[in-house]
C-alpha cells in the first residue's frame, strides 16, 4: 500500500484556467455571476450547438430547474432510467413527484424504448408495473433518459415516444459532454439538455452543471429561479419560490480554461479504453462495451463485465484485489429500483440493469493516467 494511488477518475487541469481565475480576481468579479458565466455559457453553446445555455451550480440542479418549469409537482409521474446516479432521480423526489424507472437494453446500456413505451401505456391506463404493482391512471410530465459513462441512449426512438404520447423529454448528458448521436451532440436532442463539471467528469469547474435548451425563455427563466428568483426591483422582491444554483465567475473561468482542452480530454479517455479493451480483450470472461451503431462515446469511464462462470472471478474479486494494490475502481451504478430509498417506486423491465451492476466495473479512466499507471491496472489484472 505504498506505491502511490492510482484514481478512478481525477481533475485533469489543462494549464489555461489559471488565467481565467486571475482574471476573476483581478476585475474584482469575485461574487457569483460576472463575464466568465457568460463566456462560459457561449463557449458550450459554440460546442454543443445548444442555442441557449444556463450555466449552474450542478447537473442536479438543471434536472430540477427543468421538472419545475414543466410543471411537474406533487404526485405526478416522471419516467426516468433506472441505471443512473441517483442525481438524476432525486429532483424528482425533490418536486413531491413518483420516480417511475425504466430498465436499460443490453447494447446501449441507457433506457430501453420497448420499456419506457410499456410503462408510458400503463401509466396512463392505469396498469401495473413489472413487480405487478398498480399505478393510478395519469399521464406522465416527462421523460429522463442517460447517455451512460458517455455512451449515448437510443435517441430516435426515445424521441419518437415523446412526440408520440407528447411527453417533454429531461435529455442527462452529465456523462456525455464530446459523445455524438448520429454526428449531434448529446445534451441537444430534449426539451432539455443536462451537464455536470463534477470534479469526476470529463472536465470540471470544481463543481458545477448547465442546462441546454433551444427555447430561449426557458433559459432565462431558468437563471432567474436560480438567482433566488429575485424581482426586477431597487429592493429585494420576490414573487416565486426561487434557488441559488448560479454558477460563480470563478468556476466558470476554470470551466472556460477546461473548454479549449475538451476534444484532447476525449481523444485520451477514449485512448485509455481501446488500450484496456487491447489488452484486456482476449482474456475469457471479461466483456467490453461497444459503440452502438451511429454513436461517438466520450468513454467518460472505461467499463468491463465480468461473466464469473467464464473467467473463474467476480468483478468483488477484481475490484477488492485492486483495492489492496491502491488502485481504485468501483462497480457499476447500482439501478435505482434496487435502491432503498426508491424501493417502493414503480418499475418496468427485466434484469439488465441489475446485471450491470452485478458484474460490471469502472477501471482507472482519468486522462491524466500516465502510461506507467496503465500499465500497473493491467498487470494487477492480469495476475487472475
Amino acid at each position: 500500500m505504498n506505491r502511490e494511488k492510482i484514481w478512478l477518475s481525477s481533475p485533469h487541469m489543462g494549464g489555461k484556467e489559471i488565467e481565467f481565475v486571475q482574471n476573476a480576481f483581478e476585475t474584482n468579479w469575485i461574487a457569483p455571476l460576472g463575464p466568465h458565466v457568460d463566456g462560459f455559457e457561449q463557449d458550450l453553446c459554440n460546442y454543443t450547438g445548444a442555442k441557449f445555455a444556463a450555466a449552474l451550480s450542478s447537473g442536479t440542479s438543471a434536472i430540477h430547474l427543468s421538472l419545475i418549469q414543466l410543471g411537474v409537482g406533487p404526485g405526478d409521474y416522471v419516467l426516468c432510467q433506472s441505471f443512473t446516479f441517483s442525481g438524476s432521480a432525486n429532483p424528482i423526489a425533490y418536486q413531491g413527484a413518483v420516480p417511475v424507472f425504466v430498465d436499460s437494453e443490453s447494447e446501449s446500456w441507457n433506457m430501453d424504448p420497448k420499456y419506457l413505451e410499456a410503462a408510458i401505456n400503463a401509466c396512463i391506463s392505469g396498469g401495473t408495473d413489472s413487480r405487478g404493482e398498480k399505478l393510478i391512471a395519469k399521464k406522465p410530465k416527462a421523460i429522463i433518459p442517460v447517455h451512460l459513462y458517455g455512451t449515448p441512449a437510443k435517441m430516435d426512438e426515445i424521441m419518437r415516444i415523446s412526440k408520440k404520447y407528447e411527453i417533454p423529454v429531461i435529455e442527462d448528458a452529465a456523462e456525455a459532454l464530446g459523445s455524438k448521436y448520429k454526428g449531434k451532440e448529446c445534451g441537444t436532442f430534449g426539451d432539455f439538455g443536462i451537464l455536470s463539471f463534477n470534479g469526476n467528469k470529463i472536465i470540471t469547474t470544481s463543481g458545477g452543471g448547465a442546462l441546454l435548451s433551444s427555447d430561449e425563455g426557458a433559459v432565462k427563466k431558468a437563471r432567474f429561479l436560480a438567482t433566488q428568483a429575485r424581482d426586477s426591483a431597487p429592493h429585494y422582491q420576490h414573487s416565486e419560490i426561487g434557488y441559488n444554483y448560479r454558477m460563480s465567475n470563478v468556476s466558470a473561468g476554470i470551466g472556460r480554461g477546461q473548454m479549449l482542452v475538451l476534444e484532447e480530454r476525449v481523444n485520451q479517455r477514449r485512448a485509455n479504453f481501446e488500450f484496456y479493451k487491447k489488452e484486456l480483450g482476449s482474456v475469457k470472461g471479461i466483456k467490453f462495451p461497444v459503440d452502438p451503431i451511429d454513436t461517438y462515446s466520450n468513454r467518460w469511464l472505461s467499463c468491463i463485465v465480468i461473466e464469473p462462470d467464464e473467467a473463474g472471478f467476480t468483478r468483488e474479486d477484481i475490484r477488492l484485489a485492486l483495492e489492496k494494490e491502491n488502485i481504485e475502481c468501483r462497480p457499476l451504478w447500482k439501478p435505482m429500483h434496487m435502491q432503498p430509498v426508491f424501493g417502493q417506486a414503480p418499475y418496468f423491465g427485466g434484469n439488465v440493469a441489475e446485471d450491470l451492476f452485478e458484474k460490471g466495473l469502472c477501471l482507472p479512466s482519468g486522462s491524466n493516467l500516465s502510461q506507467a499507471d496503465l500499465d500497473r491496472v493491467i498487470s494487477e489484472i492480469k495476475k487472475f
